[in-house]
């Protein structure tokens, strides 16, 4: 047996496993090897027996003629990027010519084959999935990973992919880790069992076999002490022989580690500074060692590999290319005496022999290196370019970390401290550390001479802490202007371009022209020509209302550059131009590629980004429930990386769908708080999203009044005020509340303002729209009916499911103010349709009401009104005076003139017996039978 963790003190086939029977028979079932595949996480202490099981389980599946896969986490390439998927992946590379070429290239550029822009973490996943299943060929394959704790973290996401989705594919994924050591968001990719201790008889039986003249006594202290661990049980034996008067022992850890260090220091020098290359290497990789033994010329070489072998701290494997450590605690036993200098020197000698892998050779660099260095810092650094450009931005900000530390004093350290800040605020949500990392680059620079990459981050902070726009806005702009002043405004140049997005979003939530004019200055500086996607959001993210749809045809271009494996920078970019020209479905599928890799530990940034353009888009086109679910997960994003400043795009859909589905108060009350969150930070963009949100909700329950007030508080009747890109969508829901209460001058003034600044041309909603708000303030039927049917025959109109059936129901109650009853229940009967399929119950409510008043849905009048004579109208007027509205709010609902409801409500009065409003619910109650 071994029972401890790894090909660990025995090797697989030397004994059979004790007491693991029914562990394995369990680990083989969750796994579906032959019979399609699955993925288990086996956990449990240091020495429990995880490697061992593994090995048993390897063995098991080649003896079955099962093709497995096997990697081992490596403690000190924790921070390499994308090694454990290298060490997975390279003995196969070859079955990458039978991918597609974006998924070849994607993980070419990771594994650090190719050059080219980094792919996304979702494609990475894919092609890895996918690469697997060619090695397969069709037959089952077994994928082991030991130490999962140990890989890094970019390989890690990648692995959890997989594990969720190899069942099925006949393919299984087995990995061990110590518990305790995953995060939440790796230990829930995988189902997981947690590996017990042996069981007493077990514990005994393999302490018998393995040390049959073992004093009772002493075997009695080692099981009590084992505890039923079985490394423990095969190796304190071999060290002590405790009698029961022994004092208390160390942790089972520590004197593991003390007994592998004794065996350590049984071993000849140069087999234990062998011994160190091969902990610090990482990867057993004999030829490295071959090479840096070498290069290290301390009189060592692989032929001193047989003392420890014979020691059984090590075995070479089948091939006789690589080393493995029996046990992770051996390497930590290896790696925790050596002093200081010999740690550096066997870093050195990596390095020396790492010349043809930069980032490996650039990390022993700075290991080896206790002084500040420049030549070391520009290593480390070039090799974060390298790791950032594989798609490992958290790799790479690690990496820049490191290179800042070993820098000089001066410019060059501060400008690597905010790059990595910048890295950390921008794309891995890593924003307590960007924090201090920014802190750091100021006070390694002279006051005044903060880089764009420092003032980027900091604006990012600042919006997202306790400052406001304006904070934000100065930061950015006098560190562009500064950095074009000493460079110019180039267009290659990344961290203005950078700058210059951000600063987009910044003069967004400010919403105010002034704040604009520095971003379009400098795009319009930057030579030979700006990015067409800087231009394009200066067009359509500024004011939309009057340039917006002048950039149709740049957008188009950009549109056709995404194909389908595209960069989630560019993606979020790219949806952003798209928002207020109602172009976001044509980005939604790349946006949902973004969102599955924020789920699985992609960019933060781009994660919300993307997340904000589905609800956004999901609202417009009547999906509801999908986009408060992902408002929902937009807001625990927002709470999990810090991003508060994005926030209140989440609040706004959650207020909006809300109030449209008649839960007015919540609505009112939501979008209350993101005012509030706006007038503290200075970001008025917020508060005119809550402004809309609040006015659909007044709009569904009849107080027209407070919908035109929040509607004028976007942009006053009568203009689209000037970069102001909500003013777009809020300008029919003005109309409309201006219009049902008593505003006509006003009313007619925005649709004049609407039709001036051309909004018909911005998108097929809006050109719908438009016809609609016109209908609304003619005060000639025919004119009225004329463009309602002109709205409802824009192509493209039935995408904009909420919006056109509210004018179908315009249009509804327009025709039967005209008698057409007919034509108006068409109209009427298709709005219900879509509102009771949206649960916008204050709208399908409505509907109801005027079908009602046609005379169509109901009993007949003599049966509906109980015996006192209601006609369909007066029944309508009674349930609307019943529920609180004044006549003057009935009249404009209805169509009526306050006169005509005054002498309904009379009539009724009489009717039903009553002499007030107050007993007018009671009467209904009881004379009328109610809707169904």
């Amino acid at each position: 047996m071994v029972g401890g963790d790894g090909a660990g003190v025995l090797g697989v086939g030397e004994r059979a496993l004790v007491g693991r029977d029914g562990d394995l028979r369990l680990v083989r079932e969750r796994l579906g090897l032959g019979s399609g595949g699955g993925a288990l996480l086996l956990s449990g202490e240091a020495g429990v027996g995880k490697s061992a099981v593994l090995d048993a389980v390897a063995g098991c599946a080649l003896a079955d003629g099962v093709r497995v896969l096997r990697a081992s986490g490596v403690e000190f390439e924790a921070d390499c990027g994308y090694s454990g998927l290298n060490q997975i992946l390279f003995a196969h590379l070859g079955a990458l010519e039978h991918l597609d070429a974006a998924l070849r290239d994607a993980l070419r550029v990771v594994l650090g084959f190719d050059s080219g822009p980094p792919p996304e973490q979702l494609l990475v996943s894919n092609a890895m999935l996918r690469l697997i299943q060619t090695v397969a060929g069709g037959q089952p394959l077994l994928l082991v990973v030991d130490d999962l704790h140990w890989v890094d973290q970019a390989s890690t996401s990648v692995l959890g992919f997989a594990a969720r989705r190899v069942a099925g594919l006949g393919v299984s994924f087995v990995a061990a880790a110590r518990s305790g050591e995953l995060g939440a968001r790796e230990s829930g990719a995988f189902p997981t069992y947690e590996l017990p201790p042996l069981d007493e008889e077990s514990a005994a039986r393999l302490l018998t076999d393995r040390f049959p003249g073992l004093a009772r006594g002493a075997r009695r202290r080692l099981l009590a002490e084992a505890g039923g661990n079985p490394l423990a049980l095969l190796e304190l034996p071999t060290v002590v022989q405790p009698s029961v008067d022994s004092p208390a022992v160390p942790s089972l850890s520590c004197r593991l580690e003390t007994l592998f260090g004794s065996r350590i220091s049984r071993v000849p020098a140069p087999s234990r500074q062998l011994l160190l290359l091969a902990a610090l290497e990482g990867n057993g990789d004999l030829g490295v060692l071959q090479a840096a033994a070498r290069h290290a010329d301390g009189g060592y070489g692989l032929e001193d590999l047989a003392a420890v072998e014979r020691e059984r701290l090590v075995h070479i494997e089948e091939g006789g290319q690589r080393l493995r450590f029996r046990h992770p605690l051996i390497c930590s036993a290896v790696v925790s005496p050596a002093l200081s200098s010999e740690r550096r020197a066997a870093h050195a000698a990596l390095a020396h022999a790492l010349a043809d892998q930069p980032e490996r050779r650039a990390w022993h660099l700075g290991e080896a290196t206790l002084e500040p260095d420049e030549e070391v810092a520009a290593e480390l650094e070039h090799a974060a370019g390298l790791t950032l450009r594989r798609g490992d931005a958290a790799g790479a900000m690690r990496t820049l970390v490191r290179s800042a530390a070993l820098s000089p004093e001066g410019p060059n350290r501060g400008r690597r401290l905010a790059e990595a800040a910048y890295l950390g605020a921008e794309s891995t949500g890593a924003l307590t550390s960007a924090r201090k990392l920014l802190d750091d680059a100021r006070q390694a620079v002279p006051a005044g001479e903060d880089s764009l990459h420092s003032a980027t981050a900091s604006a990012l902070l600042v919006l997202n802490g306790d400052g406001d726009v304006g904070a934000s806005h100065r930061l950015l702009t006098a560190a562009i202007e500064s950095a074009a002043g000493a460079h110019g405004y180039r267009a290659d140049d990344k961290a203005l371009v950078d700058a210059l997005h951000v600063l987009a979003v910044v003069c967004f939530f400010g919403a105010r022209p002034d704040l604009w004019r520095c971003y379009d200055r400098a795009v319009e500086r930057l030579t030979p020509e700006p990015p067409a996607i800087l231009t394009v959001l200066g067009r359509t993210f500024a004011d939309p209302a009057r340039t917006g749809a002048a950039a149709h045809g740049r957008l188009d271009a950009l549109m056709a550059s995404l194909g389908e494996e595209a960069d989630p920078v560019l993606v979020t970019r790219v949806g952003t131009g798209a928002l207020y020209l109602d172009r976001l479905g044509e980005v939604r599928d790349a946006a949902w590629q973004v969102v599955r890799a924020g789920r699985e530990g992609g960019p933060a940034r781009r994660y919300l980004s993307s997340l904000i353009h589905l609800c956004l888009e999901d609202y417009l086109t009547g999906r509801w429930d999908e986009a408060l679910a992902l408002a929902a997960e937009g807001l625990r994003a927002c709470e999990d990386h810090g991003y508060r400043a994005f926030a209140w795009y989440f609040l706004y859909i959650d207020a909006i769908v809300l109030g449209a589905r008649g839960d007015t108060e919540e609505s009112l009350t939501t979008a209350g708080q993101i005012i509030d969150w706006a007038e503290s930070h200075d970001a008025p963009c917020a508060a005119h999203y809550a402004h809309h949100a609040a006015a659909v909700a007044a709009l569904g329950s009849g107080d027209f009044a407070l919908a035109y007030g929040h509607a004028a508080a976007v942009s006053p009747a009568g203009t689209l005020a000037s970069h102001v890109p909500h003013a777009l969508w809020v300008a029919a829901h003005l109309v409309e509340a201006a219009a049902r209460s008593g505003r006509r001058e006003e009313a007619a003034a925005h649709v004049l303002a609407m039709r001036g600044a051309g909004l018909g041309a911005v998108s097929s909603r809006h050109a719908m729209l438009l016809e609609a708000s016109a209908a609304l303030c003619a005060d000639d039927d025919e004119e009225a009916l004329r463009r309602f049917a002109l709205a409802l025959g824009t192509p493209g109109a039935e995408r904009w499911r909420f919006d056109h059936a509210r004018v179908r129901l315009g249009y509804g109650e327009r025709l039967r103010r005209a008698r057409a009853t007919a034509e108006a229940r068409a109209q009427l009967g298709a709005a219900l349709a879509v509102f009771e399929e949206l649960d916008a119950r204050p709208w399908a409510e409505r509907a109801r009401n005027e079908l009602r008043a046609t005379g169509r849905s109901g009993p007949r009048p003599e049966a509906v009104d109980g015996g006192h004579g209601l006609s369909a109208q007066k029944l309508e007027v009674a349930r609307l005076a019943a529920s609180g509205l004044t006549n003057k709010q009935i009249a404009e609902r209805l169509f009526l003139s306050h006169r005509t409801v005054g002498a309904h409500l009379y009539q009724i009065y009489e009717k039903l017996g009553i002499t007030s409003r107050t007993m007018l619910r009671d009467a209904l109650a009881g004379a009328v039978k109610p809707p169904r």
